[in-house]
């Protein structure tokens, strides 16, 4: 096959050609410049020249070199990330416009909300990936804060406010919203509440550890709010850890329908107030911006808003 051509320097002036990058993987990736040359057709002396005008542009080493093996420096490391990033990026434009382009492949980083994840996410990734047999997917379950392009995530899904910002765009896939949860033990035992302020002679389950996060605001057919904010013996931290709770009959939870539509279908909770619930509340996809976006990202949003 025909070498690719490795651009060399000439007077200060030296432009990184795709093939240098190719080259400078297939390397890293096979921890040797005879691995790394055959994989992209060149001879092992043509392999290293490109590397080392590579490094010399850079101005830093990318890897330590000895007789037995070829491994990266931190620099080396750093911008191995970027250039794989570079050409499946790459790899997904071409797809993009070209006739009869290869199905997505690589992987794709995901963030979500714990409970959403666990509830609605977990049983779309069966079939999505089932379907798409090419794609790799790593999930991050957490309630925290994460910063996607700092921590390298294609997307996140998250549970009520947007973190849209310069670096973020959000996009509203779902609406739910909360109402009053009991178990079936729990209202044998306390019995139904006669009506909303009647709840300060039960056991509220509350999320959140901040005196605003007790108050729980309920909104009637006509508009109509009521607001509840009586004591609470106990404090969750975890939207799943209060339906389990209120599952165990420890009290009443303030629960979203997503959390608990097959509780509610199996009879391990009942919905309470059936025409009063909670502010909407809005499931969000999160992703960096970009001058387009990749492949992988668009199908995996698309077919999870399709299952939604």
């Amino acid at each position: 096959m025909t070498s690719p051509k490795i651009p060399d320097r000439q007077s200060g002036a030296y432009d990184i050609d795709i093939s240098a990058l190719r080259i400078f993987v297939a390397i890293a990736e096979t921890g040797s410049f005879v691995g790394g040359a055959k994989v992209v057709g060149l001879t092992r002396s043509a392999a290293g020249k490109g590397m080392a005008r590579l490094e010399r542009h850079l101005g830093t080493r990318l890897f330590h070199r000895t007789t037995r093996q070829v491994s990266l420096t931190t620099d080396g490391q750093t911008f191995y990330e970027r250039c794989v990033q570079i050409l499946q990026d790459l790899e997904e434009a071409e797809a993009s416009v070209m006739k009869g382009a290869p199905a997505p492949h690589g992987t794709l980083r995901v963030t979500v909300s714990e409970a959403y994840g666990r509830i609605v996410l977990i049983p779309f990734l069966k079939s999505f990936l089932q379907t798409w047999p090419n794609l790799k997917i790593e999930v991050n379950f957490t309630d925290r804060l994460v910063d996607l392009v700092e921590e390298g995530f294609d997307l996140g899904i998250r549970v009520g406010r947007s973190f849209e910002g310069a670096q973020l765009i959000a996009r509203v896939i779902n609406r739910t919203r909360p109402h009053l949860y009991a178990s079936p033990a729990y209202i044998n035992e306390k019995g139904v509440p006669s009506d909303l302020l009647d709840l300060g002679g039960h056991q509220r389950l509350i999320y959140g550890s901040n005196a605003a996060d007790s108050l729980w605001t309920l909104i009637d057919p006509d508009g109509k709010t009521i607001s509840i904010d009586t004591p609470s013996q106990i404090r969750f931290s975890s939207g799943d850890a209060i339906r389990s709770a209120t599952i165990e009959g420890m009290g009443i939870g303030f629960l979203p329908g997503f959390l608990v539509e097959k509780d509610v279908e199996e009879n391990r909770l009942v919905r309470l107030f059936p025409n009063h619930a909670g502010e909407e509340i809005c499931i969000h996809a999160i992703y960096p911006s970009r001058r387009y976006f990749p492949a992988r990202v668009r199908l995996f949003l698309d077919s999870f808003l399709e299952y939604l």
